[in-house]
């Protein structure tokens, strides 16, 4: 408690929270502000029964459920983002300018994400428009309506992606993630309150409630468990002799994360999971009828909960690995290690230790890779023993508000410690 008060007591660090939730409130403002001619009651049981519908209603916020002016969220801007992510193994130069380019190069990077957010949003706003015109969420528009819509949309998402670099510039958290953590925070109240009706209404029994609650509390320390998890490799530095001087002698470690690709596998997974709905997006620029039938054939197959459940869990172990073997390179890390002098102790420097941490690195991501997938699939796994919704424990949402909080936490500390306070134990 005391470290908290000290946020408030250094008047920047003070400032910094205050305009972070200001901006927090301003994106649920929006949230809750529909586009004209809706059917509000409608979208909410299509939502509550379309598993699909459920992830573009994490990644917006919330927002989508409200069929609001941001109702597509940050989801064009992550879209972009992994496509630009996906570019950097195919043309050298752009690996080059996100990898070796430093801040210079990231900032280039973010800026062509941007723009490609853009085209991204006028395409989904106008496939889901017409999706939902279809299913008769939204009143038949004519051109001119449905065009402007489309602007609304389209300018709501580019809204809060500027909103979430404002949050990032002020240091204590990712604003994008922030964003969704906002969403899926600001629902747990409607949560509990469904809860409570229907424990009242006898739908509930006290036993699966009780068991409910202590796999909960399981699943929350075991994804803190296995996102601060970490191998350390013991590191030695050989001694050199400069003039008069001896340097090097030390020892360090390497530290490997449990989880090295974080929620991005999950991310990866959602996507390739969403393309075929965005497939239907893009025929509905042909053909409406055919978009619809695209878009029935996809709710068929994955409204099955064993099918979709075995498709999401592979995918999101695959990604994980993918994800790994692009951020993680042995051999360029074993070269740093042997142009500073450092070294594995009982391994040759060079291939010998590329090998060596390749070898550890399959292992535990092995480990990371399992614990998302069946983090990714707990609310079939829960809704499949109980035969309950209510009882659904949102892995993929849960995920995200533990890993926010935690790197969020991180740099709060960091800005503590910067300035001579003592961080959080």
């Amino acid at each position: 408690m005391n470290k908290l008060l000290q946020l408030f007591k250094i008047k920047d660090l003070r400032n910094k929270i205050l305009i972070v939730a200001g901006f927090l409130a301003a994106f649920r403002v929006l949230a809750v502000i529909p586009i004209p001619g809706i059917d509000a009651l409608k979208f909410r049981e299509i939502l509550s029964s379309n598993q699909l519908f459920g992830f573009f209603n994490i990644f917006s916020g919330g927002a989508l459920a409200n069929l609001s002016i941001v109702m597509l969220g940050v989801a064009p801007y992550i879209t972009a983002s992994i496509i630009m992510q996906l570019l950097t193994m195919i043309f050298p130069r752009v690996k080059e300018m996100y990898y070796e380019e430093g801040s210079v190069g990231r900032a280039k990077f973010n800026r062509y994400s941007r723009y490609l957010t853009v085209p991204l949003a006028v395409i989904q706003s106008y496939g889901f428009l017409n999706l939902l015109i279809s299913q008769g969420v939204v009143q038949s528009l004519g051109l001119f309506d449905l065009l402007k819509n489309v602007l609304l949309i389209t300018t709501g998402s580019m809204i809060l992606v500027w909103i979430g670099e404002l949050i990032s510039e002020q240091k204590i958290g990712n604003g994008i993630s922030l964003l969704i953590f906002a969403g899926i925070v600001s629902g747990i109240p409607a949560g509990l309150q469904q809860f409570i009706l229907d424990y009242e209404a006898g739908t509930l029994r006290v036993d699966f409630l009780a068991t409910f609650l202590l796999v909960a509390v399981a699943v929350v320390a075991g994804v803190v468990f296995i996102q601060e998890g970490e191998r350390r490799v013991p590191l030695s530095y050989a001694k050199r002799v400069r003039g008069t001087k001896m340097y090097g002698g030390a020892t360090s470690y390497l530290p490997l994360k449990v989880n090295q690709a974080g929620v991005i596998p999950i991310i990866f997974a959602i996507s390739i999971l969403l393309f075929p709905q965005f497939l239907a997006q893009m025929v509905t620029l042909i053909s409406p009828s055919l978009a619809l039938q695209v878009h029935n054939a996809v709710n068929l197959l994955f409204n099955n909960q064993y099918i979709y459940g075995l498709l999401y869990f592979i995918l999101v172990v695959v990604f994980t690995y993918f994800y790994t073997a692009i951020t993680f390179d042995p051999k360029e890390i074993s070269k740093n290690l042997q142009r500073a002098g450092g070294f594995i102790s009982g391994i040759r420097p060079g291939d010998s230790t590329s090998e060596f941490l390749s070898k550890i690195i399959n292992r535990i991501t092995l480990s990371g890779a399992v614990f998302l997938g069946i983090i990714a699939i707990l609310p079939n796994i829960t809704q499949i023993i109980t035969g309950i919704q209510a009882l659904s424990i949102g892995g993929t949402s849960l995920l995200i508000v533990v890993a926010v909080a935690l790197e969020s936490a991180r740099q709060i500390n960091s800005q503590l410690i910067m300035r001579e306070y003592e961080g959080f134990e």
